[in-house]
């Protein structure tokens, strides 16, 4: 029993130093905030500034973004240019295989070649609008809309996680300080048994032994509260990292917590695991990716557009030879215009790749469910687990104070044995150890009941049901 109690003290210490390694901050120096919260308001805290949340939003909103450019594909395109040149006129009959490089030239060929050169110039506008892409944009609308719904379904884990962390490290501070309240009372009892030991002995109504055993718990207590305090700094510290405080340690409020532990656990729910957050953001996985699979199923289907064109054009050069001076040839002399039908169709050749990027999205999208699944199983898992966990801590709650008075009792008789000399220190040092542990369990049991609550919350993937306890905490 000692050596458990004294193993849990010090490692309560590992798991708050954990998570202050992986608590995430602002990249800028962490924003000023309350020194002294409660655990509703902590919770609320992280939900509005804490930075992965609002990257969590940012990311909805950048996927909402690109849902209106999805959609913007429905409307007509209309492209103008407008140019003016200075060049040469030396037109040549022959073919000219399509480049990039060589600039298009239109006019008869003179006859002879010459290095004067002249005013060109052009404008236009082309009106084009895709009247028909065999469900193309439709695939690729529906592709954006499920990243949308991916985007917020991973806003909502990152709250449930956020939230998670900030009670669970709020509950290590009030466990923390639990811990050290329980080990400074056991100091203070070592204490008085040292005293009493110290005068019996220099009266020479115990042996010297019996002092150095006191001596020696006393000194074994006042380690055990070290510690404790060491932990509650440190969950402190984590608290307010975790939160994203510019502070060094920040205060916890227990306000009723403590003082009205629940008997029952929450509320039973509706909610089924094939609804909770995590599953929710896996299947919208899962919907992306068979949006994905989908758009590269339209991918290779033709495309019919409507267009219509308006353009003019204006050159110094003559048919005859002759080149105009000064700006002529600026201006636009001759316009058109031009409407039509055009049927787009792809591109042969890709068809071998096409198959394998489809053989590749059907491949993710088959191990996305199979992950979705899993995801299932899991929080199935820690549904059970965590109702489990709230039955023994319901259960320990209402035994710990019978725990604690029996080991109240049997130190008081022990000390009292021990005054009149019918009892060793050895006895009355197990009788203090055994209140010493009993106190730490029924502080903790009262803590675990909240941690069991919130594990219970965050395992059915929504925190409401805890926090309404939470707030109602000891009001009748």
């Amino acid at each position: 029993m000692r050596e458990s109690w004294h193993l849990r003290v010090r490692l309560s210490v590992v798991p708050l130093l954990v998570l202050a390694c992986s608590a995430t901050t602002a990249g800028a120096q962490p924003s000023p905030g309350p020194t002294s919260v409660t655990l509703e308001s902590a919770l609320q805290y992280a939900v509005d500034h804490y930075p992965s949340v609002a990257a969590a939003i940012e990311q909805v909103n950048a996927s909402s973004a690109e849902v209106r450019v999805a959609r913007s594909a429905y409307l007509p395109r209309l492209d103008a240019v407008w140019q003016s040149n200075r060049a040469t006129a030396n037109n040549v009959f022959g073919q000219l295989l399509p480049q990039s490089v060589i600039p298009a030239m239109s006019g008869p060929v003179l006859p002879s070649a010459s290095a004067s050169s002249v005013w060109g110039s052009a404008a236009g506008a082309l009106l084009s609008w895709e009247a028909i892409d065999f469900g193309l944009r439709a695939a690729a609308v529906r592709e954006a809309e499920a990243g949308e719904a991916r985007a917020r379904s991973e806003q909502t884990v990152t709250r449930l996680s956020v939230q998670a962390a900030v009670g669970s490290a709020f509950l290590s501070v009030l466990g923390a300080d639990q811990s050290a309240l329980a080990a400074n009372a056991d100091v203070a009892r070592r204490d008085v048994l040292s005293r009493a030991v110290h005068t019996l002995a220099e009266n020479q109504l115990r042996p010297g032994a019996d002092v150095s055993r006191a001596d020696a718990e006393r000194a074994a207590a006042q380690t055990r509260a070290i510690q404790a305090r060491q932990a509650a700094t440190v969950a402190r510290t984590v608290l307010a990292r975790t939160l994203g405080l510019d502070t060094a340690a920040v205060q916890v409020e227990p306000a009723r917590l403590l003082q009205s532990v629940p008997v029952t656990a929450l509320a039973p729910t509706r909610q089924a695991s094939t609804t909770h957050p995590l599953v929710q953001a896996s299947q919208a996985n899962v919907d992306v990716l068979r949006a994905r699979e989908s758009v590269l199923q339209h991918t290779d289907r033709p495309k019919l557009l409507l267009q219509s064109a308006l353009f003019a054009r204006g050159t110094g050069a003559n048919p005859e030879g002759r080149f105009d001076s000064g700006v002529g040839g600026l201006g636009l002399e001759r316009a058109n215009w031009a409407a039509g039908v055009q049927m787009v169709f792809p591109n042969l050749f890709d068809s071998a790749s096409l198959r394998a990027r489809r053989s590749a999205a059907g491949a993710l999208s088959r191990a996305a469910q199979s992950r979705q699944k899993e995801t299932v199983l899991a929080v199935s898992a820690e549904q059970r687990a965590a109702a489990a966990a709230v039955e023994a801590a319901l259960a320990i709650v209402q035994n710990t104070p019978i725990q604690v008075a029996a080991a109240r009792q049997a130190e008081a008789q022990a000390r009292a044995r021990y005054d009149a000399g019918l009892a060793s220190i050895v006895e009355v040092a197990e009788a203090q150890n055994l209140l010493a542990g009993a106190e730490y369990q029924d502080a903790m049991a009262r803590v675990d009941v909240w941690r069991a609550l919130l594990a219970d919350a965050v395992a059915r993937g929504d925190l409401a049901p805890f926090i309404d306890r939470v707030r109602t905490a000891g009001v009748p």
